[in-house]
C-alpha cells in the first residue's frame, strides 16, 4: 500500500498515519524527517541537502525526491508507505510519479482530509484555553495567527493537488472532522475495495449496454407469409386482388371463353 495523506494543518494527517502504520506494517515517509536522517548518515544527496541547508536555502524539489527515492528502497517499506507532508506541490507529485514509475511502483491512492477551517481555528482556541487552565506550557503551534498563516499557505501551494489527483482518479475524500476512530475506519473502508476508474472510463463503460441491447435484439416474429419482418414491424398486408397472380384454372377459362 502506497499512498498520500492531504489535508490543512490540524487535520489530523499523522494520528491517521500512525494508525495506518499499525495496522498496515507500513512506513510512514515524512518530509522533514527524512532530510535529517540523509544529513545524519552522510549520503551523498544527503550532503548535498546539507549544504543548501547550510547556505538558508530550500531543499530544491530534485534533491527531495532523490532522498524519498533513497528512502523507498530502505526494508521497512518494502510493503509500502504514507507520504506525508510530500508533495506540496504540483511539480513535486510529477516528479514524485516519474520516480515511481522508474521503479516499477505507482501510488495506491491519495486521502483527503476534508476539514472546516473555522472549526480548526476554534479548536487550537479552546486548546489554548484549557492548556492555560492546566497550568502546562504552550506548543509552539498553539497560536491562532500562526495556524491561519498556515491555512493560507496550504491552499495557495497544497490544495491544487486536490485537483490533481482527482484527475488521475486516485482522490479519496474523507470527513477529518468525524471522529478519529471514525475517520480511521473511513479509510480503511476505502482501500479494502479497488479504486473505481477514472471518469472517462466509467462513461465509457455507461455506453456499452446500448450497443449491447442491439446485438442482443429479440428476432423478428413471422408473418403470415412465414417470412420474418425486419426488425419486429408487421408483415406488409397481401397484395390486392388486381396484383395477385392468376391461378392456372382461371387462366385456362378465358382462354376458353376466347376461343
Amino acid at each position: 500500500m502506497r499512498l498520500i495523506l492531504l489535508g490543512p494543518p490540524g487535520a489530523g494527517k499523522g494520528t491517521q498515519a500512525q494508525r495506518l502504520v499499525a495496522k498496515h506494517g507500513i512506513a510512514q515517509l515524512s518530509t522533514g524527517d527524512m532530510l535529517r536522517a540523509a544529513v545524519k548518515a552522510g549520503t551523498p544527496v544527503g550532503l548535498k541537502a546539507k549544504d543548501i541547508m547550510d547556505r538558508g536555502e530550500l531543499v530544491p524539489d530534485d534533491v527531495v525526491v532523490a532522498i524519498v527515492a533513497d528512502r523507498i528502497d530502505e526494508p521497512d517499506a518494502k510493503k509500502g508507505f504514507i507520504l506525508d507532508g510530500f508533495p506540496r506541490t504540483v511539480a513535486q507529485a510529477e516528479a514524485l510519479e516519474r520516480m515511481l514509475a522508474d521503479k516499477g511502483l505507482k501510488l495506491d491512492g491519495v486521502v483527503e482530509l476534508k476539514v472546516d477551517e473555522s472549526a480548526l481555528i476554534r479548536r487550537i482556541e479552546s486548546r489554548i484555553k484549557e492548556t492555560l487552565e492546566r497550568g502546562e506550557p504552550l506548543r509552539k503551534d498553539d497560536d491562532p495567527e500562526v495556524l491561519k498563516t498556515r491555512l493560507e499557505a496550504y491552499r495557495r501551494q497544497t490544495a491544487p493537488l486536490i485537483y490533481y489527483y482527482r484527475e488521475k482518479g486516485l482522490l479519496r475524500a474523507v470527513d477529518g472532522m468525524a471522529p478519529i476512530d471514525d475517520v480511521t475506519a473511513a479509510i480503511n473502508w476505502i482501500f479494502s475495495k479497488p479504486l473505481a476508474k477514472p471518469a472517462i472510463s466509467q462513461t465509457t463503460k455507461e455506453k456499452a449496454p446500448k450497443s449491447v441491447a442491439k446485438r442482443k435484439a429479440a428476432p423478428a416474429k413471422p408473418n403470415k407469409t412465414g417470412k420474418p419482418t425486419a426488425r419486429g414491424r408487421p408483415a406488409k398486408k397481401p397484395a390486392t386482388r388486381k396484383a395477385a397472380a392468376k391461378t392456372p384454372k382461371k387462366v385456362a377459362k378465358r382462354k376458353a371463353g376466347r376461343r
